[in-house]
């Protein structure tokens, strides 16, 4: 029995191993296929660090740019973002907005990008710091990372001297006007700047500083007298336009290497009233007062066959509309000021030059339509011709008083318009041998003057609305506090209690500041939004030293300009206002500014 059980013994023994090498085997088999599946998933995705590439610089003094470049089939969550450092200071952070997707993984919705992303942070550091980028993202095929974090070793002393371009001058993402004309700059491809830069300059030719040149060309116009054609008046319209033009452009060449407004140079009672005073003056040849002609030994110099008179003609209306440039220049806005910057930053007055060219070009546009039309708007004889006349010299008085505005006080320019409209319309009521028509427009004129007197007899001051103080009707505006220099100005930010604030560029000079003033600052919804900030204000009309170095501060060449700061003092990047934007347009600068702080 014994040797019978050993056998047994053996036999379960000798069984037992051969399953167990074949478990073995087959578990070797299992464990090895799982293995290779793993290694071929892992070959198929790429390292975090390769997938989701992160680098950062200094781009401003106070602003790194991160930059994430995200491989294809890969993409990073908005929400897994954090940037924190240990020896930095770290402001507000405005992410873009991503691409809405519904995600598996989490079974909600989120934001994401793919590609590309940059993200600017402001920071406030004495010398080099570490920024720690956090994210965390995906690939399409179903892999999540688990949170990634880049060290990135910064310097202070690695930002550029000065600004970018697109910084400098950039309105808010919600207008892409300066980001467009940055970008044509950059690319020096005048095939691209001249056409952009044309249709900024017809957009601009129906704003105020603009259209007051209108009259003065149609003035030169009737002087021709009665037998004007159509290819005369647009020669004329041409010479005048192209006029403007080369003195618009080279003052803009100027302003921009020299790094100042030169128009607000220009700006000045002597400037201005000498320029007001030829206005009188040609305006009298329109009453019959004297003759105006080239003089002789001019024309002489200028004859050419039989031309020599008309030569000489062309030669003054060149003058006329390379002085008529200083209407233009005082008027800033968002494409001058990208021009401007450009030409500043880069020195290339060549690309620069052609874009102030191509911009004046196209704000002439309408004064080439009053050439083109001339013979066929303009009466050729009789008694007609003399009232036009006429008119247009009541035109370039009142454009006379329209320079010099800037610079006399409110309640002197409505005696004045009381006196040429009451004094106009005397003329047409009781001078003049007019129709029922005439009488007719001497009542409104007589109406308007009338208006004009009452108004600054009863303390009315303003031109526009002389009565709104006796009707109720007046609008008042938002109340700024001065600030007059950057000592001022720091120190009323750093005592702004938490609240954010609004820097306002103002000059008297300035006809889209005076629209602003008027038209967009009494808004009941602005006035709403605006009395939740700290209302600063820069007045640069003097144009002093103090002027032009805040000016210089923030890169202006001029205003109207307005720049927003956060609770703690800091320039919102990308939100500034250049150039003037009505109610509802500026309601939308302002509200994407609160969602940026």
């Amino acid at each position: 029995m014994k040797i019978q059980y050993s056998n047994e013994k053996n036999t379960f023994n000798r069984y037992f191993n051969q399953l167990r090498i074949q478990f073995t085997y087959v578990a070797a088999m299992i464990l090895l296929c799982f293995g290779f599946s793993a290694v071929v998933i892992a070959d198929d995705f790429l390292d975090p660090e390769v997938a989701f590439k992160v680098s950062g610089k200094m781009i401003e003094p106070g602003v790194a740019e991160i930059n994430f470049n995200i491989a294809d089939g890969y993409y990073l969550y908005r929400e897994r973002f954090k940037f924190a450092s240990d020896d930095a200071k770290l402001g507000d952070i405005v992410i873009p907005k991503g691409k809405v997707k519904f995600d598996e993984t989490f079974q909600k919705e989120v934001e994401t990008y793919r590609h590309s992303l940059v993200v600017k942070v402001p920071v406030q550091a004495s010398g080099d710091f570490t920024l720690k980028v956090t994210s965390q993202g995906c690939a399409d095929q179903g892999l999540c990372y688990p949170p990634q974090e880049a060290l990135i070793k910064l310097s202070i002393a690695d930002a550029p001297a000065k600004p970018d371009v697109a910084n400098t001058v950039s309105d808010h993402s919600a207008d892409t006007e300066i980001h467009s004309v940055s970008a044509a700059l950059k690319s020096g491809k005048l095939i691209v700047i001249l056409p952009l830069f044309l249709l900024l300059g017809l957009g601009l030719s129906f704003t105020p500083c603009v259209l007051p040149m209108v009259p003065i060309l149609s003035f030169i116009i009737v002087g021709e007298g009665t037998s004007v054609r159509r290819s005369r008046g647009f020669l004329l319209s041409l010479v005048y336009s192209l006029g403007m033009a080369l003195v618009y452009t080279a003052l803009g060449i100027g302003a921009g290497l020299v790094g100042e407004g030169l128009a607000a140079t220009l700006q000045n009672p002597w400037v201005l009233g000498t320029f007001a005073l030829l206005m009188v003056v040609l305006s009298l040849s329109m009453f019959g007062v004297y003759q105006l002609q080239v003089p002789a030994a001019l024309q002489t110099k200028l004859t050419v066959a039989s031309e020599g008179q008309r030569n000489g003609k062309l030669f003054g209306v060149f003058v006329m509309g390379a002085i008529s440039a200083l209407i233009v220049g005082p008027c800033v806005a968002a494409p001058l000021a990208g021009a401007l910057v450009y030409i500043s930053q880069t020195r290339d007055v060549v690309v620069g030059g052609f874009a102030l060219f191509a911009m004046a070009i196209g704000m002439s546009v309408p004064l080439l339509l009053v050439g083109l039309s001339a013979g066929s708007l303009l009466p050729r004889a009789g008694a007609w011709m003399e009232s036009i006349k006429r008119f247009f010299g009541v035109l370039m008085l009142a454009m006379a008083l329209w320079m010099v505005s800037p610079v006399i006080p409110v309640w002197v320019q409505m005696i004045a318009w009381a006196v040429l409209l009451l004094g106009y319309a005397i003329f047409l009521l009781f001078l003049h041998k007019g129709n029922l028509y005439s009488k007719g427009f001497a009542v409104i004129f007589a109406v308007l003057g009338l208006i004009q007197l009452v108004g600054v007899l009863t303390g009315g001051r303003d031109v526009f609305a002389p009565l709104s103080h006796l009707t109720g009707s007046e609008k008042h505006g938002v109340t700024f506090t001065r600030v007059r220099s950057v000592a001022e100005l720091d120190a009323a930010l750093a005592q702004s209690k938490g609240k954010p604030a609004l820097l306002d560029f103002y000059a008297d000079w300035c006809v889209s500041c005076k629209e602003m003033e008027k038209l967009t600052f009494t808004d009941d919804k602005v006035k709403a939004k605006m009395d939740q900030m700290l209302l600063l204000q820069v007045d640069v009309t003097a144009n002093n030293a103090d002027d032009k170095a805040l000016l210089k501060r923030f890169g202006l060449f001029g205003p109207p300009g307005i720049i927003f700061f956060n609770q703690r003092g800091e320039e919102i990047t990308g939100g500034r206002v250049i150039g003037y934007q009505n109610a509802e347009k500026f309601l939308k600068s302002i509200t994407a500014f609160e969602a940026s702080r």
